[in-house]
């Protein structure tokens, strides 16, 4: 599910006095308007964060704010941490594409805590805005599978696709619900598709890993587990996957080592708890 970090608006960032970095590129491009600077909004395409929710992917973006100084020089003001953060990869978006991705945001965010339904309307009002954003048509799909509309979702996923096929979170959804209909072939060269189109992506690595592990191809499912790892050492997940293929391949200790390991990360994540239930000894039976 993706997001470029910013729900409020900015009148709602200059009451609260806080903001995150869509709100603040609003707030800035607006009063830069205001006294006749020609600010406008950038999307900075190499700052991307990834987390699981649940069974979500959340794939977070960043916006920033720029103007021209002059000599094909543009200069940047940014809401970040970093005292230099060096972008490669920035391009001017449109007004109507931050309008559209302020929708997205917050329907994005009801889906996150339970509020599917209000959702929906947020989300489809984005993409009305702008029928373009590969992203918010993601996000109406997983609202849409939320709320039982299977046909939807996928039609959803593969318009996602259709204006833009470098959204890797729309081939990770859209391999996902087919492979819940077992069509396990189609999912497979999706998330073949998806890790090409994103390969800083550790989730994708992980389904392909677990469809691979699914036909009992454990080198090619350790292989893709270790990628994800390269690429996120902090995620329980990925441990406990690795764990899954040690015992699928018969080795208890392996596993085991596996399972500390990603213990020591999160002990409720689903995958860990699962490794965990498998490797339990046994509870003996009184007679």
């Amino acid at each position: 599910m993706p997001e470029k970090s910013g729900g409020e608006t900015a009148r709602e960032a200059f009451t609260s006095r806080k903001a995150n970095c869509l709100a603040f590129t609003s707030l800035f491009v607006g009063l830069a308007r205001e006294l006749g600077v020609s600010a406008f909004f950038l999307d900075v395409d190499d700052v991307e964060r990834f987390e699981k929710d649940g069974d979500l992917m959340v794939v977070s973006g960043h916006v920033s704010g720029g103007y021209d100084v002059g000599g094909g020089k543009l200069k940047i003001l940014d809401f970040t941490p970093q005292a230099q953060p060096g972008y490669r990869r920035v391009h001017p978006l449109p007004d109507v594409t931050a309008v559209a991705l302020y929708y997205s945001n917050r329907g994005a965010e009801m889906i996150r805590v339970g509020r599917s339904g209000e959702a929906l309307s947020w989300l489809r009002q984005a993409v009305a805005i702008d029928p373009e954003l590969g992203g918010a048509w993601v996000n109406l799909g997983v609202g849409l599978r939320r709320a039982g509309d299977l046909a939807g979702a996928e039609a959803s996923y593969r318009k996602a696709l259709e204006v833009d096929p470098q959204a890797a979170a729309a081939y990770t959804n859209l391999a996902a619900l087919l492979r819940a209909r077992g069509l396990d072939s189609e999912a497979a060269g999706l998330l073949a598709l998806a890790a090409q189109a994103n390969s800083r992506n550790p989730f994708s690595y992980i389904a392909l890993g677990d469809l691979a592990l699914a036909h009992g191809r454990l080198d090619e499912a350790r292989r893709f587990y270790q990628k994800a790892l390269r690429l996120n050492r902090d995620d329980a997940e990925v441990y406990a996957a690795l764990g899954q293929v040690a015992l699928a391949g018969g080795d208890r200790g392996e596993a085991r080592r596996w399972l500390r390991k990603a213990e020591a990360r999160n002990r409720e994540n689903e995958r860990v708890r699962q490794l965990g239930g498998r490797l339990a000894p046994p509870r003996s039976e009184g007679r």
